[in-house]
């Protein structure tokens, strides 16, 4: 195997060309304005030492915060149509009724809401009116919209009515670009409809960005296949991900928890990513990334899908720190951290320069700081490491002290023993752990949905074979799955011995994927 894995951060991006399971070189660049430009020198930079590697490589995958970075900041969305089957029971609340106004103005173009949907047992709740979606369908073709949301009433249950509002849609405008609530949330209609609309407002970036990728593939001499990391630690191929980017919204610190995990050989603990803008804290579960299993909000707005159980302080080592308050975060001079810090000469007090003036870092021009009050630094580390300790507590979800695996750039500012932690693990390319994790994922197959009158065992093994088939069909090496995580849950308010059953494979990539 050899691949090389990369990640787009706030700060910096990294990257690393791993060759049989091991890191050959790690680079690490700023990160660009227009990050497209800093993807390029990375892979530029990557090769750089043996240019045959260019033309030998299996693949290149890539975490981004593009996506999430563009809900947070209101950019580069395209305006959706809503497509909701649920009345009359669902007229109350119609879409976007709880997004953020300024986001609801951007993208909410077209709203529709018709008959049909299911009972919470699986019966229907009134014959799906097909005549009301073909008219919705011309109305959202008339506004010159290019992406529509569908979301019906626990469709998790049944996907009946999504799939027939799917193939009306589709006759009467091919090209319309449809994502179905099925496919990505769970059974609260509100949350699995808002990530459904945060998918569709998000497909031509997808497309845009994608497609920079690989431009920037090709002019690096790479021909090799292009992957983007996901929110469980796993790969999707690139036309995938065009077509479901609300998967990479959390990449980049479930590349770093993967990357920890790889270097360090624990597949359990707790991993603090200490970046250039924030820490993001996380816990290991054989391997893999915690889930959560409560709503995720994203830019204001609730979900409720597959996401990893993180939590984000602003703490990095671009933190801007006022010295006379004493005051942390959370604005970071983020890429600007060589030209703005007091280290390399700037006018910004940021954590680097404390660490470099309590003697823990090594970066820049100590002579710079000479000026600092000893104790106003001693006051500042303190703070800095106190916040570490109370987002591990926060964290925790059981008794015990776990190992910590300090990694990013600015991992530094994590104390050698601290609260909560059985040990504080330091291991070797810590720096570039996200662009590691990003080059060593696996293809997964997930299958999360509701059995009944089947039997434990049946669902069960059912659910298997069906994640097992989704991993193939997304590039996995069905000779390498393994199962990585199986949950299943009575439902007792529903008859007929009913389930809900989990599941989740990985898998190597398939030669020739």
């Amino acid at each position: 195997m050899k691949r090389i894995g990369i990640d787009v951060g706030g700060t910096n991006t990294d990257a690393a060309l791993i060759v049989d399971g091991k890191v050959v070189k790690g680079v690490k660049t700023p990160t660009t304005e227009d990050v497209m430009s800093g993807v390029r020198k990375a892979l530029e930079l990557a090769v750089a030492d043996d240019r045959t590697v260019a033309a030998s490589l299996d693949g290149v995958t890539i975490g981004t915060t593009h996506f999430v970075n563009a809900v947070v900041q209101r950019r580069g969305l395209n305006a959706v149509g809503a497509l909701r089957i649920g009345l009359p029971s669902g007229a109350s609340l119609p879409p976007f009724v709880d997004w953020p106004k300024d986001l609801r103005g951007l993208v909410s173009s077209s709203v529709h809401m018709v008959r049909g949907g299911h009972e919470i047992d699986g019966r229907p709740l009134v014959p799906l009116d097909r005549d009301a979606i073909r008219e919705a369908a011309g109305r959202i073709s008339e506004a010159g919209i290019s992406s529509v949301g569908v979301a019906a009433v626990f469709s998790p249950l049944t996907a009946e009515c999504e799939l027939e509002a799917a193939e009306i849609l589709r006759r009467e405008n091919p090209d319309l670009r449809i994502t179905l609530s099925h496919t990505l949330g769970r059974l609260g209609l509100l949350e699995r409809e808002n990530v459904t609309l945060l998918n569709a407002c998000l497909q031509d970036l997808a497309v845009k960005t994608t497609g920079a990728f690989v431009d920037a593939l090709r002019d690096s001499g790479i021909r090799a296949p292009l992957y983007l990391t996901q929110n469980d630690g796993t790969i999707m191929r690139a036309e995938v991900a065009q077509s479901f980017p609300v998967y990479c919204f959390a990449s980049g610190p479930t590349n770093s928890m993967r990357g920890a995990a790889f270097l360090s050989g624990l597949e359990d603990g707790a991993v603090v990513d200490v970046g250039g803008t924030t820490t993001d804290i996380g816990y290991l579960k054989a391997g893999f990334p915690r889930e959560a299993n409560n709503t995720v909000e994203v830019g204001g707005v609730r979900t409720l899908f597959r996401m990893p159980d993180l939590l984000s302080i602003g703490l990095g080592g671009g933190t801007e720190i006022a010295a006379d308050s004493l005051k942390i975060g959370p604005g970071s001079v983020g890429y600007r951290l060589p030209q703005e810090a007091l280290v390399f000469g700037g006018n910004q007090l940021t954590a680097t320069d404390i660490a470099v003036a309590a003697g823990i870092a090594d970066i820049g021009d100590r002579a710079k700081l000479v000026h600092l009050d000893r104790a106003m630094v001693g006051q500042a580390m303190r703070k800095m490491h106190e916040m570490i300790a109370e987002g591990m507590d926060r964290m925790k979800t059981e008794a015990g002290d776990l190992p910590l695996l300090a990694v990013g750039g600015g991992s530094f500012l994590i104390p050698d023993r601290i609260e909560g932690a059985s040990e504080v693990v330091r291991v070797e390319h810590h720096a570039i752990a996200n662009a590691v994790g990003a080059g060593i994922a696996q293809v997964s197959g997930e299958v999360d949905r509701i059995f009944s009158g089947i039997g434990r065992e049946k669902a069960l093994e059912t659910a298997a074979e069906e994640a097992r088939a989704k991993a193939v069909t997304s590039g996995a090496d069905a000779k390498t799955l393994k199962t990585v995580e199986t949950e299943d849950l009575p439902l007792s308010y529903l008859p007929g011995d009913t389930l809900r059953v989990r599941v989740r494979v990985v898998g190597d990539i398939a030669a020739g994927s």
